[in-house]
């Protein structure tokens, strides 16, 4: 059995899909409170479709989503905003607007007529700008931007947000492996000043390195749940990508590094 600690954010027994085809069907899953939760697993296994209906953007056909206990839907938008950040998997930007405008509209879940934006709200911008590294970026049109540019400025703008809560679908997408590092070295320094994260990543062992807990999943259901240094096998691997591997420790952070098993000159599997 799976244990689980406290959920600020849980699906229960969720049957989710798309267009009457079911992805996953009673699911259940909790995001550990204070986590820096990384969900693995082969295309089409149903991780971004777990992480839309943990955000709100995909009703569940069957059981809840709980955001403090009370399930998601029950919500307004904008109050859920201010709870759960999302870095959707693919963004598109109005057309003709530019970087600092685009990063600003992060801010929108704390305005209203009653409170217009304010210092806070620039700070707030800035500082995220200033993470991402797109502050010299700010006057420029998003669409003039390469790919691994244009992700930074999506990234930035969900940290405006400023939620305790933050959802990302494949953040390192479009970014060259300095840049990919540099991104979770930046998510990780957001865990640590306490923020609850949760991704999904292609890439098995920056899941082991970065996260502090792992979502293994296959075909719609959930393999295995834990720290990667208690879930990460060979065996594992095997079960849910079918893929050949020796597991050792990581020679500079000692968590588990998958290394695949190739073949030797003679074309056997070495």
């Amino acid at each position: 059995m799976i244990e689980r600690g406290s959920s600020r954010l849980r699906a229960e027994g969720v049957t989710i899909g798309y267009d009457r085809r079911v992805i996953s069907a009673d699911l259940s899953v909790g995001v550990p409170d204070g986590s820096f939760t990384v969900i693995v697993g082969p295309n089409a296994c149903g991780k971004s479709t777990l992480l839309r209906a943990l955000s709100r953007l995909l009703l569940p056909d069957a059981g809840h989503v709980l955001l403090d206990g009370k399930a998601i839907q029950s919500y307004r938008a904008k109050e859920v905003a201010r709870r759960v950040g999302l870095l959707p998997q693919s963004s598109l930007a109005p057309d003709g607007i530019r970087v600092a405008d685009l990063v600003g509209r992060g801010r929108y879940p704390h305005q209203s007529l009653m409170r217009p934006w304010t210092d806070a709200d620039t700070a707030a911008v800035d500082a995220a700008m200033a993470a991402t590294g797109v502050t010299e970026l700010g006057g420029r049109l998003v669409d003039e931007l390469s790919g691994g540019q244009r992700q930074r400025v999506w990234v930035a703008m969900v940290l405006a947000q400023q939620t305790p809560l933050l959802l990302l679908d494949e953040p390192t997408t479009f970014l060259d492996i300095a840049h990919q590092i540099e991104l979770l070295e930046l998510l990780t320094d957001l865990h640590d000043g306490g923020s609850t994260l949760v991704a999904v990543l292609h890439d098995l062992n920056h899941a082991a390195r970065y996260a502090t807990h792992l979502i293994a999943m296959k075909d719609g259901a959930v393999v295995a749940e834990g720290s990667p240094a208690d879930i990460v096998t060979a065996e594992l691997v095997e079960e849910v990508f079918g893929l050949a591997c020796i597991v050792v420790p990581d020679p500079v952070t000692g968590k588990p590094n998958v290394i695949p098993l190739g073949r030797d000159r003679s074309g056997r599997r070495g």
